[in-house]
């Protein structure tokens, strides 16, 4: 019989990188990433998927992770934010955010980044509708979106 106490063994791949550890049966995907693996960019929200804080890609499609049980991760491929960059550089996203001024407190920021990425990996050249539509789990308190559309409007040409 499984129980939540059981423990089990989960191997994911996070930026790129192998990462083994053991979790309870209830444990989410966000708790792992935050708590055992340091990925604390992956923000804490509402924890009942509404909010869409704790997006992150798994293989390459946005999920909140605090819907996902770790175990179900097991095998996949993972990009949080902190995944983004290479070689120093940040994505055309991330820089199009500073640059549209969509970062107000931020908190909102990875999972829009995010599921921003994912967007223009599917389709390079969006509507502004189908950009409104990718960020339509994520609630901002800030920047009332137009800003944050615009940066993923922006990062579409280039």
């Amino acid at each position: 019989m499984t129980t939540a106490m059981t423990m089990h063994s989960v191997m994911v791949l996070i930026n790129g990188k192998e990462h083994i550890a053991q979790v309870k049966a209830n444990v989410t995907l966000l708790q792992l990433l935050r708590d055992q693996l340091g990925y604390v960019g992956t923000k804490v929200g509402c924890e009942t998927g509404d909010c869409g804080a704790c997006t992150v890609l798994l293989d390459g499609e946005p999920v909140n992770s605090c819907l996902v049980l770790a175990v179900e991760a097991d095998g996949h491929a993972i990009t949080t934010i902190e995944g983004l960059e290479e070689d120093g550089k940040l994505d055309i996203v991330q820089e199009e955010f500073i640059t549209q001024g969509a970062l107000q407190c931020g908190y909102c920021s990875p999972g829009m980044i995010l599921s921003g990425r994912a967007l223009l990996d599917r389709n390079p050249k969006p509507t502004l509708k189908e950009v409104r539509e990718a960020i339509s789990g994520h609630l901002c308190r800030c920047t009332g979106y137009v800003n944050i559309v615009d940066a993923i409007m922006a990062a579409s040409k280039h």
